[in-house]
């Protein structure tokens, strides 16, 4: 805010920069000072904004950390996004929700090019599909009822950058065809505006499955295979539990208790072995849980939340540990197989003998299930 007034005290003035205003003009004053002090003003507002964004993006540089994994699923990932990071190509990420997909967005942009210019993040699904189109492409004063000033949309906040779009599967289906042509013409055009051009990078994610939403009509197929040029998916925990011990260490840096805490081995098999429905998110949590409840002596197993106690801490009896919500029985036997001629050095005689069946049974499972050494 700028005051102008044709009555000047220094008590005026300390009063107006304390409600807030940038400046004090006073009457008469020339055209040339006024630029001057309304460009200085945008100047300062330019420097705060690029300064709330770096702030922003040395926050999620920290929280870089948990992008660890020694799993083969992970190193997968991290191998595609060193490839496609350097290039142009749009990208869809698919996962669960808690996976890391706005990590995996975030270190393809910083990996870049484009990772001197904004990174942009919306959820498609946080904002009510009355006013998400709105937030894409902005709208100008008066365009409907309530736009009291021009909005500037993600689109355009995200020039020279990255848009992440999360959720895109939530995405209204009247929307669908605008963002479309924005993709394919690089154009936005806010609502009651003019057709601009925008210079941006598009990354998508989403927790639902977009080729059954296509067939149910709920997502357009040609936007998909727009968004999908490169698809990224992003594995579940249950299916990379030898990345957990490095997560919950990691973990643990990122909240700086300062004294060191130590889980038993009890505990950690329990953690090693447990679901995690809630996938990474759900593991950062329940670790702060136990360090903030922790009273200076190792996590044992009694530390340990209930429900995850009740389900994952089982009899080590068990040879197999089947997951909620199911798992196929070939899988299970391919698994074994797979396992069991690796633990032999895929000497298949040997691997008969460890699995107590006749040689001739193996080298069927061999064949059945198209099992090849690496």
């Amino acid at each position: 805010m700028i005051v102008i007034t044709a009555y000047s005290s220094v008590e005026k003035a300390v009063e107006a920069m304390k409600q807030g205003a940038y400046d004090y003009l006073v009457k008469p004053f020339s055209r040339d000072e006024l630029i001057l002090v309304i460009e200085k003003a945008f100047s300062l507002l330019g420097l705060q904004e690029e300064n709330h964004r770096l702030k922003d993006e040395l926050e999620h540089q920290h929280d870089f950390s948990h992008m660890v994994g020694i799993s083969d699923g992970m190193q997968g990932v991290f191998e595609i996004v060193r490839r496609v990071a350097p290039t142009e190509a749009s990208v869809l990420i698919t996962g669960e929700s808690g996976t890391g997909k706005e990590l995996i967005a975030r270190a393809i942009h910083q990996g870049g090019e484009r990772g001197k210019g904004p990174f942009i993040a919306i959820n498609c699904a946080a904002i009510p599909a009355n006013l998400l189109e709105s937030e894409l492409f902005g709208h100008v004063r008066g365009a409907f009822t309530g736009a009291v000033h021009d909005r500037t949309g993600k689109f355009e906040q995200a020039d020279g950058g990255t848009l992440f779009l999360d959720e895109i599967g939530e995405m209204p289906m009247e929307l669908q065809p605008k963002l479309l042509r924005v993709l394919q013409e690089m154009e936005v055009e806010p609502l009651g505006g003019k057709i601009r051009s925008v210079n941006v990078r598009i990354i998508a994610a989403t927790n639902q499955d977009v080729e059954a939403a296509i067939e149910e009509g709920r997502f357009r197929e040609d936007l998909y295979y727009r968004l999908s040029v490169i698809p990224i998916e992003l594995p579940p925990l249950r299916k990379r539990a030898e990345d957990i011990p490095l997560l919950i260490e990691h973990s643990l840096k990122r909240l700086n208790t300062g004294n060191a805490v130590n889980f038993t081995d009890a505990a950690l098999d329990c953690l090693a072995t447990y679901s995690w429905p809630g996938n990474i998110r759900e593991l950062q949590n329940t670790v702060e849980r136990m360090v903030v409840l922790n009273r200076g002596e190792p996590i044992d197993l009694h530390h340990l939340p209930a429900q995850l106690r009740s389900t994952s801490c089982k009899s080590k009896n068990n040879v197999v540990e089947l997951p909620p919500e199911g798992y196929p029985l070939e899988a299970i036997e391919r698994e074994v197989v797979v396992q069991a001629l690796e633990r032999n050095g895929w000497n298949k005689a040997q691997t008969a003998n460890f699995l107590q069946v006749p040689r001739h049974t193996l080298l069927y499972r061999i064949e059945k299930y198209d099992i090849k050494k690496p």
